[in-house]
């Protein structure tokens, strides 16, 4: 993780993930520790040390990483320190059984959490250097018995806190999950024309095939090339075949209906997947895209011309494999092309796919 992530990213986020369960931590342990070390009768100073750490310090703490060049690394050393006075006040309190698990365990969960083993070990050892730090300083002691107020005091650390941490691990895993979701998305997506992907789209095409094949349904396939797009890119540069690109991705989201899979099969070249459509149906689809992006002008270039040729393959019984059916289509597109280019073609009785694209 470089420095600028931790400045302005993933460091951040942990910081203001730590922020709210050290808050509510901070706030109701000092209740247990409060009524643990009452009987003891401290000194003041200990007394002043305990409001500060339990009420000020979550709020230092959150100032003092967001505003480290390296908010990361500052709130790692953050919950080191609260596992050091969390030592402290397990020895200061003479290691009264319940206030002493309670803390020493909360503050263990809360190092799990943020960072598994490598922050436990750390936290670890920094509640016994606040062990010992607290032995020097108050002396020894050993209190087995807790008290009934000792026992309600830990009720709301035992409670709130894990109940708070958490949430705050479920709305992490919420972010993660739509990351995730986000991430299959992009990767099934091509990124210039927002359609699927060549292997995604292929990856349906097979679904698609075999649910043909199991239940005698109908679906069409069209591949689709825009003609003569090197010399677009040659005539006007690249910007201009990409905003090509994009548009004719738009017209096909505009024209196809919501169960229609369109994707970037590669360079110049579409395809499209049409569920329980007949050749008629798919072929006056295909005119009407070629129709419209044929009719596209763009002021800023009066001289382009964009125009489609289409090849179209109806699913029949007798293919062997979602291949066989994409070669067919890519045979019409072929013959589409070498037939004069700008027109839709069948891949089989093309004399009758012609006549229900010109019926005139």
């Amino acid at each position: 993780m470089t420095i600028m992530d931790k400045r302005s990213g993933k460091g951040l986020s942990f910081v203001k993930r730590i922020y709210l369960p050290r808050v509510i931590g901070m706030g109701i342990g000092l209740l247990s520790v409060m009524a643990a070390i009452a009987p003891l009768s401290p000194p003041i100073w200990v007394w002043l040390l305990m409001l500060f750490n339990g009420l000020l310090w979550p709020h230092v703490a959150y100032l003092w990483a967001t505003r480290s060049a390296t908010p990361y690394q500052a709130e790692q050393r953050n919950l080191v320190l609260d596992s050091l006075m969390g030592g402290f006040w397990t020895a200061a309190m003479h290691f009264n059984p319940l206030p002493s698990v309670t803390v020493l365990s909360m503050m263990t969960m809360n190092n799990v959490a943020a960072g598994g083993k490598r922050m436990v070990f750390r936290g670890g050892l920094a509640q016994l250097a606040g062990m010992l730090i607290a032995t020097l300083l108050l002396g020894t002691g050993l209190q087995l018995n807790a008290t009934p107020l000792q026992v309600y005091a830990c009720l709301p650390m035992l409670t709130l806190y894990p109940l708070a941490l958490g949430w705050v691990c479920y709305q992490l895993a919420i972010k993660l999950a739509e990351h995730k979701r986000r991430l299959s998305a992009l990767s099934l997506t091509d990124s210039l024309t927002g359609l699927l992907n060549h292997g995604a789209w292929k990856d349906l095409l097979l679904l698609k095939f075999e649910a043909c094949r199991q239940q005698q349904g109908q679906a069409v396939i069209a591949l689709i090339d825009i003609d003569h797009f090197k010399t677009i890119n040659d005539t006007f540069g690249h910007v201009v075949g990409d905003c090509v690109l994009r548009q004719l991705s738009a017209e096909l989201r505009r024209n196809l209906r919501e169960g229609d899979q369109a994707g970037r099969y590669g360079g110049d070249e579409f395809c499209v997947i049409l569920p329980g459509t007949s050749e008629t149906q798919a072929c006056q689809a295909m005119e009407r895209l070629r129709e419209q992006v044929a009719s596209y002008r763009n002021p800023q270039l009066p001289h382009l011309r964009i125009s489609l040729s289409i090849g179209l393959s109806p699913f029949e019984a007798g293919l062997d494999s979602p291949e066989q059916w994409l070669e067919q289509a890519d045979k019409a597109l072929y013959t589409a092309k070498h037939a004069g280019r700008d027109r839709v073609n069948f891949a089989r009785n093309e004399a009758a796919a012609l006549k229900l694209a010109y019926p005139d």
